[in-house]
């Protein structure tokens, strides 16, 4: 059962890469597909350089701040995602606030967790603004494992991000932008509440 479970999560995130890259080319203006090292200046993480040309798994994986998310990546199946030609962003929580517990060993399970870190689509900062102010003061974001991650202002110009627990993370990092999507760091964890649902995307 758990290798069905396994194999049925990877089938799903395999159709939303394939869906992720048609996606990308019909967001428009406000989520451009990315241009590696096209004149872009990448805040770093704890001292690290973010490379923009690099993909995604590999920018987490240089930061000091994620050793606890990249080797759940890497255990979960997910890391090969973040490698993909597709179009994601990633909320990536720092290691101080890195939580799967009861996922340990099942990956599964530690996929589904992780898949609701991970939005298809590339959503900048600008992107993210311009939803809120669009939807009401709220964007409502899809993420791989099927669930919504939830941003809102934090000020005038800052976003907070509440999970499906109402649980609240602030960025503390923007736009750590990579070959294939957007890095933002959090200082909290965000889980989904409920069973596992069907991955989705963005429109």
């Amino acid at each position: 059962m758990k290798r069905a479970a396994i194999a049925g999560f990877a089938a799903g995130v395999a159709m939303a890469i394939g869906g992720a890259l048609g996606a990308v080319s019909t967001l428009g203006d406000s989520h451009p597909a990315l241009a590696p090292d096209a004149g872009v200046m990448n805040p770093m993480i704890a001292g690290q350089a973010m490379l923009p040309g690099h993909d995604l798994m590999a920018n987490l994986a240089a930061s000091p701040e994620h050793t606890k998310l990249a080797a759940a990546l890497r255990e979960s199946g997910l890391a090969s995602v973040l490698k993909s030609n597709g179009q994601f962003t990633v909320f990536a929580p720092i290691d101080a606030a890195f939580d799967v517990a009861g996922a340990a060993g099942d990956k599964a399970r530690l996929a589904q967790r992780l898949g609701y870190l991970i939005v298809p689509g590339a959503f900048d900062s600008q992107a993210l603004l311009k939803r809120i102010s669009q939807g009401g003061g709220e964007a409502r974001l899809r993420t791989l494992e099927g669930g919504t991650l939830t941003a809102k202002f934090n000020g005038p110009t800052n976003i907070l991000l509440m999970d499906a627990r109402g649980h609240t993370a602030d960025i503390a990092i923007y736009d750590v932008r990579s070959r294939n999507g957007i890095i933002m760091v959090i200082d909290r964890m965000a889980a989904p509440a409920g069973p596992p649902r069907q991955v989705a995307l963005n429109n």
